[in-house]
Order: structure tokens, then C-alpha cells, then sequence
């Protein structure tokens, strides 16, 4: 876990964050150590986790096994932070046990890449 450094969250990101759904299937044990498997989506996704809506009732340090739905891979990682509830499901951070940018199959842009840096068209007049 990264400590606070005075900076916003964005500013202390390990890797850039992209909003974007991808199906997924979660599995693990509750805490009475009944098994669970549910589909899901994600919401955000990036190169050392995912936020996604669960409806089991999971908790900050569980272990979860997470299985992209259009690749097939899985991937181990644990619940990191709980967020807002609604309809019946929690928002979940989960953290990968090791990065993995692969995961999602998907290009994740440069660190620089921010909406300052880049340029806004011209308008071209004849």
C-alpha cells in the first residue's frame, strides 16, 4: 500500500487509470468461508488492478481470484478499498498480486498523457 505523500490521488498513481468496461468473474470464499463466483463488469481498470461492483459481501484484505471474461486469463489479487453501495452492490478496488498491463489487452497511455498536454485544433480559415 502506497503511503501519503501530499499529493492527490492521481498524482500518486503507479499506472494510468482508464474507465472501461470489461466483463469479469470473480471467485472467492465470504467471511463464514462459503464459496462465491459472480459476473460482473469492471468500471475502471489499469496495469495493477481494477474497480468493479460486487454484490458478495467481501472486506479490505480478502484474496479474490479475478478472470477476464474475453480472454479467458485469470488473475489473483485482493480487495484493496470498499467504496459506495448502490442497488445492491459495493463499489471494489482490487489489487492484482503482481502488475499486470497484459491483463486487459488493451494500450494503456503514456504516463505524460494528460488533458493539458495536448493541443486543442486549430480552427483553419480560407
Amino acid at each position: 500500500m502506497e503511503k501519503p505523500t501530499g499529493q492527490s490521488g492521481a498524482e500518486r498513481r503507479r499506472s494510468q487509470r482508464i474507465f472501461l468496461s470489461i466483463p469479469v468473474l470473480v471467485e472467492g470464499n465470504l467471511k463464514d468461508g462459503q464459496w462465491f463466483c459472480e459476473e460482473t463488469k469492471t468500471l475502471v481498470v489499469n496495469a495493477h488492478g481494477a474497480l468493479i461492483t460486487l454484490g458478495a459481501a467481501v472486506e479490505v484484505g480478502q484474496k479474490l481470484a479475478l478472470k477476464n471474461r474475453k480472454s479467458k486469463e485469470g488473475q489473483a489479487c485482493r480487495v484493496v478499498h470498499l467504496g459506495t453501495a448502490l442497488m445492491g452492490k459495493t463499489q471494489v478496488a482490487v489489487e492484482f498480486a503482481q502488475p499486470a498491463p497484459e491483463f486487459w489487452h488493451i494500450a494503456f497511455p503514456p504516463e505524460d498523457w494528460t488533458t493539458s498536454s495536448v493541443e486543442t485544433p486549430q480552427r483553419v480559415t480560407k
